[in-house]
């Protein structure tokens, strides 16, 4: 229906009103309270739970004397907090997905004369829908390609940004020539915000895929009859229909989006963290 971004902006102001680039916004509003919480909670536990069972430190010892975790080690605990993280959004971006795409698939079905797609006035309805043709199950419908981006996507979140911050570091102590070894303390504002666009960058693009075949899985309108499709299905359709850039449809403008929000995030964090502790 789309040939790119601006074409879809154009569509559907002009079929939906402003309103409509803000279909769905609730949802994803409350999805990104629970995701950055799960997410930083998430990184912070597996932390410590490589400190315990990789280099056997213990909890009673001064953190200020353990040694800094190496990058390798950063990344697998920005992958270990993903996992939390796709339990607590599949749902939340089940009910997104469904509301964004609806008037598209509404309009498709009707030039198409294909099965009557259901409307949904805001997220209950979604929720209500879901739960009474599908139950409890039907809310985790795209978990396991969530579960691959988040893992992945927090691995490259947390690494690069901790890279980018470790290399911000590096400069800031050869130029001034300091004996003391700095910390992520003495960055300022615009270095933990270019990191935390990096990392935004980044999560976002490193497994895009996923996503692609997530919000297919999830957007699907299923008659009585309709077996609903598999990973491998979704992704063979995607391949036989455009290829490789299947896979990477809307990544331009997803990629774009992280920056800013990411950037805010991080800076966000650091700078509760320097008031708090």
């Amino acid at each position: 229906m789309f040939e790119g971004p601006l074409d879809c902006l154009r569509k559907t102001v002009q079929r939906e009103g402003f309103y409509g680039l803000y279909r769905g916004l609730s949802s994803p509003l409350v999805g990104a309270m629970l995701e950055n919480s799960a997410l930083f909670v998430g990184y912070a536990q597996g932390q410590k739970l490589i400190r315990k069972f990789v280099r056997g430190e213990h909890e009673s010892e001064d953190k200020e004397l353990l040694p800094e975790l190496t990058l390798p080690e950063l990344c697998l605990a920005g992958g270990f907090s993903g996992i939390a993280a796709a339990f607590l959004l599949t749902p939340i971006e089940l009910v997104k997905c469904k509301l964004q795409v609806q008037e598209a698939r509404i309009y498709e079905s009707a030039i198409s004369n294909g099965n009557p797609t259901p409307r949904f006035s805001g997220p209950l309805s979604v929720i209500s829908h879901t739960f009474k043709h599908e139950g409890l199950a039907g809310f985790y419908r795209g978990n396991l390609p969530t579960l691959f981006r988040e893992i992945g996507g927090g691995a490259a979140w947390f690494g690069v940004y901790e890279a980018t911050c470790q290399w911000f570091i590096a400069r800031q102590q050869k130029h001034e020539k300091l004996s003391e070894p700095l910390t992520k303390s003495s960055l300022g504002a615009v270095q933990l915000m270019l990191a935390g666009a990096l990392a935004g960058m980044s999560y976002n693009f490193i497994l895009f895929p996923a996503d692609v075949i997530k919000s297919q899985m999830q957007t699907e309108v299923h008659g009585s009859s309709q077996i609903k499709r598999t990973i491998v299905q979704i992704s063979k359709e995607l391949y036989a229909a455009e290829g490789i850039r299947g896979f990477y449809r809307g990544c331009g403008i997803t990629v774009a989006k992280s920056a800013p929000t990411s950037a805010i995030i991080f800076l966000t964090h650091e700078t509760l963290t320097r008031y708090f502790t």
